[in-house]
């Protein structure tokens, strides 16, 4: 199938380098996704193996003054598939967008004022009928939900919000945030894009609940203390008879984890949690949003099986909301957990799968530490999920 042409008011490319070189990576990249004239955003995923600096330096060369947002990622997604190690950029341009772009430093000092202050960019550019806000943030710095609550605090139920966390290949230590010409920390970065065709937003996670719950006797923010009046470490890992390396050591943990998530109970639906880390000491474990004191949790399981079929739901949910056009492009944010469960082959056909969606337009996207998708109410930060976004 060939790919649709590019409409004269707006036009997507995504280019892709595994070269190991970082500047010459960035040129490479840079130079596939420029597909016309007057590029108006560049979005930037890329491995935290590169010279970040150097990245920007490439690709500033090709193309100097576009606006820019990116982070780093835990894998990188493009139309020919997945990668790790890797870049991907993606171009919007021509006069059918309008972008403006904004960001908030220090984040984790106060994570809603830093969501509000992304949000502003959103103000700064003009109101259309059809306009999101792209955010990617942090989610090593706290309850990235609070993020969203600031950033809807500024542009209200009107404007979907939509992106993910910057990732570092599951060394849970360090993410980064590009804005530009900087290589960020701690930082969230945002896109207003105003289109004059439709955007639509896909949300899916394919996880199921096993076994019965837990009450969640103890928590603080993103940390579980504890679980049934046990120390939450404990009973986490006797319910799954977590393998003995699993108990010891912290990157086993978290990649053991990463599968086996909790699962909340919510009025809109369930909500999944990333379990990033655990404390050996004190037995507590590590999430990536709120687990609220006092509510039910779940351990939740998908195979690759339920995964996929979440990813054709997601797919088919943002491109039924082009009101009938043919995609210009796709977004895509999919959660470091779902990898874990697919394995190389599974993302490979998950990516692939999504590309049958796009009907020939280009792919790109990265694996996350966290999704964000708001479309109806406040709360608009995911786990474990699929967020697509589709262009027209």
């Amino acid at each position: 199938m060939s790919a649709p042409k590019a409409t004269t008011s707006r036009w997507i490319g995504v280019g892709e380098s595994a070269a190991l070189d970082s500047r010459q990576a960035g040129v490479i990249a840079a130079t596939a996704a420029i597909r016309g004239a007057d590029a108006r955003l560049l979005v930037v995923f890329v491995s935290p193996a590169h010279d970040l600096q150097a990245i920007l330096a490439g690709i500033r060369s090709v193309v100097p003054e576009t606006p820019l947002i990116g982070c780093s990622t835990a894998g990188e997604i493009a139309t020919g598939g997945p990668s790790d190690a890797g870049l991907v950029v993606t171009a919007l341009g021509g006069a059918g967008f309008s972008v403006a772009t904004s960001v908030a430093r220090n984040a984790s000092r106060d994570l809603r004022t830093a969501g509000a202050v992304a949000a502003t960019c959103a103000e700064n550019g003009p109101e259309g009928e059809h306009q999101i806000l792209l955010l990617l943030t942090d989610g090593l710095g706290g309850d990235q939900q609070e993020v969203v609550r600031g950033a809807y605090s500024v542009v209200g139920a009107s404007v979907p919000l939509v992106g993910g966390c910057a990732g570092d290949d599951l060394a849970m230590r360090r993410t980064f945030q590009l804005f530009d010409d900087e290589v960020l920390e701690d930082s969230v970065v945002a896109a207003s894009i105003t289109s004059d065709a439709p955007l639509g937003i896909g949300v899916q996670h394919g996880w199921d609940r096993v076994g019965a719950p837990f009450l969640v006797t103890a928590s603080s923010g993103t940390r579980v203390l504890a679980l049934d009046d046990r120390p939450a470490l404990d009973v986490y890992l006797e319910r799954l008879d977590a393998p003995d390396h699993v108990r010891a050591d912290p990157a086993s943990f978290t990649r053991f984890a990463m599968t086996h998530p909790f699962g909340l109970s919510r009025r809109s639906g369930e909500e999944v949690r990333f379990i990033a880390e655990a404390n050996f000491e004190d037995r507590s474990i590590g999430c990536i949003a709120e687990v609220p004191q006092g509510g039910l949790a779940w351990i939740m399981e998908g195979d690759a099986g339920s995964v996929l079929e979440a990813t054709s739901a997601a797919c088919s949910q943002a491109v039924d909301g082009l009101s009938g056009r043919a995609p210009l492009g796709l977004l895509a944010f999919d959660c470091i957990a779902r990898r874990g469960v697919l394995g190389d082959e599974g993302i490979r056909a998950e990516v692939s799968r999504i590309a049958s969606y796009s009907r020939g337009a280009p792919v790109a996207g990265f694996y996350t530490y966290g999704e964000i998708a708001r479309t109806r109410g406040v709360n608009g930060f995911h786990n474990q999920t699929l967020v697509v976004l589709a262009f027209s």
